[in-house]
């Protein structure tokens, strides 16, 4: 879950009230979140620096708190101090939601659709006038930037921002995509013109913006936002220009959102007006601005709410608790959501209709309305109950014989390991000698290159863990049972299926130590050998998998179907995991046994 950092004075000022650590825990159980840690600013940076520079800030007086909070993934509204400390105000019954208004349009952005066409098309923004920034409000409206980039906007795949301070910029704004070498302005904090070659040159090895060059460096236009007398805003989602740039000085705000996905944009800009309009001389109000394509033009930002009617006997059965219309309509009004008065006096006892703000975008069905009201009502207020049901609790069978099976191969002397679900490309197919089997669920935007797949085979971890133990004295035994992923003609489109691997590593070849763990396993599983092309009992046929050394090597049948692999390792692949020593290996299906 996302951790929003915030000074603890700062954030009882916006609840408007101050609290004992204990009594603020006890609030943000009940609320849903977690206060996971409190520290001050001077414990974070020794921390970074080592234990040597904490003792010496024990020294100063009254160090400021901060509190470190964890946030459920999906309330964007609530990732900065001032969306956390509304929604908490409001909880309490201390205030009540405001809705963000816009007012009329006075920019411009054009876009060159032409141009940004398959490269970053989409363009959302709004302006926010006369804003009061404070050193707190400025660090939070830059932190809050930085965890949208980070969570729904996929580390600026989808949506990057950039905020630039408008009385600096000569309206009207165009947007469009040109060569890299045509591209030139001085990046921020920085005092020289680059072009955007030089410009990726200069941030390759920054640890902060380099992960983010991959996103368009393959691209043979880069996106640009230009003002009227070609002045560059940003190089999206790269880094904005130095021109432009905000400070605790700026009166006036342009905040721009490009991006893959026009829906994402949208909420990310929703969530910034939404937390900042409040330091605006007038409060709760943004400036539109128009976006105009191929000559039609829409208006950002969409600040339109959208209803959703709940029968209360829905909420009741799924809460548990025969609560009124009055009680589930302020527990809603606590969470946030705004309820009209007037109209539900209209509707009978049992339909509520609420109206879903545009910083709530997840609220997608009436059970998250149940959800925020089971919250407000408060979990351990909702009596526990016998289920209705009539069923007996036991273990799942396939698990049943995980675990007896576990217990049989650590009796004969191997090792259990648990390896990552996800796995690399690479060690899944080339570092195994192995073509592609196309089965692999992929992931669309990995974190690392050792987590681009979820595994199709328990082999890459097992060899990994090798990697990682071989200066251990050998043999070496290893195993694990665990769920692999393939790809399904079903409704996720995906299926996990159990199998187990084990791993013998020696100084010479053991074939047999991994032929006798099979049959072993068979015989536990009252399962025969029985010649090829037999529909029962198992038997080998010699295998073509090139991860195998030729002539050491066999597939493994059930019931006339290959369910595994087993045989010695080909010297190429030891190779690829850097191991010097020979090793066998097996690998099975055990679902196929139930």
């Amino acid at each position: 879950m996302p951790v929003v950092t915030v000074k603890r004075d700062v954030l009882f000022k916006h609840i408007g009230q101050t609290f004992t650590e204990e009594a603020f825990d006890e609030l943000c159980f009940e609320f849903g979140i977690e206060l996971d840690e409190v520290t001050t600013e001077e414990e974070m940076k020794a921390k970074e620096r080592g234990e040597k520079e904490k003792e010496k800030s024990k020294d100063k007086k009254d160090p400021e708190v901060i509190y470190k909070i964890d946030i459920p993934a999906n309330r964007y509204d609530l990732l900065c101090g001032e969306g956390l400390g509304q929604a908490l105000k409001i909880f309490l019954r201390k205030d009540t939601f405001h809705v963000v208004k816009s007012s009329k349009p006075s920019l411009k952005i054009t876009v060159n659709h032409s141009q940004v066409e398959g490269i970053r098309e989409h363009i959302v923004s709004a302006v926010l006038r006369n804003i009061q920034f404070t050193p707190d409000s400025y660090k939070s409206f830059i932190d809050l930037q930085d965890k949208l980039h980070q969570n729904i906007c996929r580390k600026r795949t989808l949506v990057a921002i950039g905020t630039h301070d408008l009385d600096t910029l000569s309206p009207p704004f165009t947007y469009e995509a040109l060569p890299p070498s045509e591209i030139q302005f001085t990046p921020l904090n920085q005092t020289t013109k680059m072009t955007a070659p030089q410009l990726f040159d200069f941030y390759r090895k920054d640890t902060h913006l380099s992960p983010y060059l991959e996103i368009i460096e393959h691209l043979p236009r880069y996106p640009v936002i230009f003002d009227s007398k070609r002045t560059v805003l940003s190089l999206p989602p790269i880094i904005n220009g130095d021109h432009s740039k905000i400070t605790l000085n700026t009166k006036n705000v342009l905040i721009e959102c490009t991006a893959t996905d026009l829906t994402k944009a949208s909420i990310v800009l929703n969530m910034i007006v939404n937390a900042f309009s409040r330091y605006c001389t007038t409060p709760h109000v943004v400036e539109e601005v128009e976006i105009e394509r191929n000559g039609k033009i829409e208006v950002y930002p969409k600040l339109g709410s959208r209803q959703v009617s709940v029968k209360r006997d829905y909420i009741n059965r799924v809460v548990g608790l025969p609560l009124e219309k009055a009680s589930i309509i302020d527990s809603l009004k606590r969470m946030c959501l705004v309820i009209d008065d007037e109209e539900n006096q209209k509707q009978d006892d049992n339909t509520i209709i609420v109206t879903v703000p545009p910083n709530r975008p997840d609220i997608f069905h009436p059970c998250d309305i149940v959800e925020d009201v089971a919250i407000a009502i408060g979990f351990n207020n909702i009596p526990q109950s016998i289920p209705t049901t009539v069923t007996v609790g036991k273990q799942q069978p396939l698990n049943k014989l995980t675990d007896l099976l576990r217990l049989e191969i650590a009796q004969s002397g191997f090792i259990e390991v648990l390896n990552f679900g996800l796995c690399g490309i690479n060690e899944s197919y080339k570092f195994l000698n192995r073509l592609s089997d196309n089965l692999a669920v992929v992931l669309d935007n990995p974190a690392t290159k050792e987590f681009e797949i979820a595994r199709t085979s328990l082999i890459p971890g097992l060899f990994k863990t090798m990697h990682y133990n071989r200066s251990l004295a050998l043999p070496l035994s290893l195993f694990e049972i665990s769920d692999v992923v393939l790809k399904a003609d079903n409704e996720v489109g995906a299926v996990n299926r159990r199998k187990l691997a084990a791993l013998y590593c020696n100084t010479v070849s053991s074939f047999e130590r991994i032929h006798g763990l099979l049959n072993r396993l068979m015989q536990l599983l009252e399962v025969k050998l029985t010649a090829p092309g037999s529909p029962d009992g198992y038997y080998l046929v010699q295998s073509e998998d090139g991860l195998l050394f030729p002539h050491c090597r066999a597939d493994v049948y059930y019931q006339g179907k290959k369910i595994g692999v087993m045989g010695t390792v080909h010297p190429a692949v030891l190779k690829n995991f850097e191991l010097t020593n020979p090793c066998d290996l097996l690998e099975l299906d055990i679902q196929v046994f139930l």
